[in-house]
């Protein structure tokens, strides 16, 4: 009975511990070989290697995300060179060093009886005192004046630039030109004064005489004249009809096409029509405007009237004029 309660558990058992098992195992107990077991199983527990710990450098290194270490190098990185451009900012900039030499009385007796270049381009001459040159100077390069710069005599140059301000005493300048607005606080005298385009006033202009070719008065615009108003120009032409006039009649005319003066002097016989044919100097663009006014009584008597074209006009009668007598009559023509 004890034979055939031991063979399953023998046969439940691995190959591994079949091979492992002792002679007399069929002569022991179940109970005895689980206590022989699981001494065995202690003793290779016992026998087992410790377990390698591992570093806790390795243990952050895997913990720690590989971009992470990347932005942390950049950052190191661009901090050690704002460090560098600091310290480099804060050296003093080495300054350059002129070789000096000075020129004792012998050769300054040589450099004024002869022809002599002292140094070259790469070499600065320096002068402590105060320099008089009586002859000549000639400055092949540019004049760079730290200081102020004053002239006793004239400067004569082609061009002159100044870029800042300058203060000008009385100057005289053959040619002006300026390219951009000019304003001019104090009085300006001008001898000629010559306008290409279009000038503005905003105040008064006051000339002794101002020759324009048109006058255009704008707007409400009010043209006051205090003293007298003349108009000169040539005297334009005159013809008589000596069979209106008379006999031994004539007609001269004194004054220019706007505005002037016939004066009339009748014969015996006269007539009806036209007796004065004035012709303007220069033509208007447009029928004119004809006002004559008489003067004196034998004038008034005149039945006169006038007929006008763009080339002239003529004083006529429609009745015969009073014999013998002296007449005047003033005209005004207008556009």
């Amino acid at each position: 009975m004890d034979s055939d309660k031991n063979t399953p558990e023998t046969d439940s058992q691995s190959p591994k511990d079949e091979q492992q098992a002792p002679a007399d195992a069929l002569s022991r107990t179940p109970d005895d070989l689980q206590k022989e077991q699981a001494e065995q199983a202690a003793a290779a527990k016992e026998t087992e290697e410790p377990v390698k710990k591992v570093s806790p450098i390795k243990k952050f290194f895997h913990k720690v995300n590989l971009y992470f270490l990347m932005f942390f190098l950049l950052i190191v990185v661009a901090g050690a060179i704002t460090i560098v451009n600091y310290l480099n900012s804060q050296k003093a900039s080495p300054e350059a060093s002129i070789n000096s030499q000075n020129l004792s009385q012998d050769a300054l007796k040589q450099l004024a009886n002869t022809d002599t270049s002292v140094g070259n381009t790469s070499q600065t001459l320096t002068i402590q005192g105060n320099a008089i040159i009586a002859g000549q100077t000639l400055m092949r390069g540019n004049l760079n004046v730290a200081g102020n710069f004053q002239s006793g005599g004239s400067i004569q140059g082609p061009s002159l630039t100044i870029s800042g301000a300058a203060n000008l005493g009385a100057t005289q300048i053959n040619s002006l030109q300026v390219a951009t607005n000019t304003a001019v606080q104090g009085s300006t005298t001008l001898r000629d004064l010559n306008v290409a385009g279009s000038a503005s006033f905003a105040g008064a202009v006051t000339a002794s005489q101002i020759t324009v070719s048109r006058l255009v008065l704008s707007g409400n615009a009010v043209l006051q004249v205090p003293n007298h108003l003349s108009f000169s120009g040539p005297t334009p032409h005159r013809s008589v009809d000596t069979a209106v006039l008379g006999r031994g009649g004539s007609a001269s005319i004194n004054g220019s096409d706007t505005t002037g003066t016939i004066n009339i002097s009748t014969g015996s016989g006269t007539t009806a029509g036209c007796f004065a044919q004035i012709t303007f100097s220069q033509a208007f663009s447009g029928q004119p405007h004809v006002i004559i006014s008489p003067v004196g009584l034998a004038a008034g008597q005149t039945q006169y009237y006038v007929t006008r074209n763009t080339t002239g006009f003529n004083l006529c009668a429609s009745a015969p004029a009073p014999a013998n007598q002296t007449l005047a009559f003033d005209y005004f023509v207008t556009n």
